[in-house]
């Protein structure tokens, strides 16, 4: 869960609560929230803003993969679909901060898919009990 990774990396990088508020803009409170899985809907600028102070992504800290931290980063080859998209989307003004946003939200909106769907799961397992 969110909590559980964030708590960990937290840990990992020797930040108390403090710390890490004051080093990615956010309150204190909210990231106890957080950490113990008491907000459960966690916004994308926080995310982004606790995952780039952390040295991870916002995928590792949703549950969604490693950490770009602790994998080490692969070079990938582009195929010709993909470099075309790309130069397509420079062309029109797409700078590479706009699409990292993209990437955060588009990973935000898959878990919060995934977290609404185990909810489902679990309200019809309520039912047939």
């Amino acid at each position: 869960m969110l909590g559980e990774r964030l708590r960990k990396l937290r840990k990992s990088k020797g930040y108390s609560l403090s710390e890490l508020a004051e080093l990615a803009g956010v309150s204190k409170s909210y990231l106890s929230y957080l950490e113990r899985n008491l907000q459960t809907n966690p916004s994308m600028q926080y995310l982004h803003k606790i995952s780039a102070t952390l040295g991870t992504d916002i995928e590792y800290l949703l549950g969604r993969g490693p950490s770009k931290e602790l994998e080490g980063r692969h070079s990938h080859t582009l195929d010709d679909e993909w470099r075309r998209l790309v130069q397509r989307a420079i062309a029109e003004g797409m700078s590479k901060e706009d699409f990292i946003h993209f990437k955060d939200y588009m990973e935000f909106q898959k878990w919060k898919g995934m977290k609404k769907q185990g909810n489902t799961g679990k309200e019809e397992e309520e039912l047939e009990q």
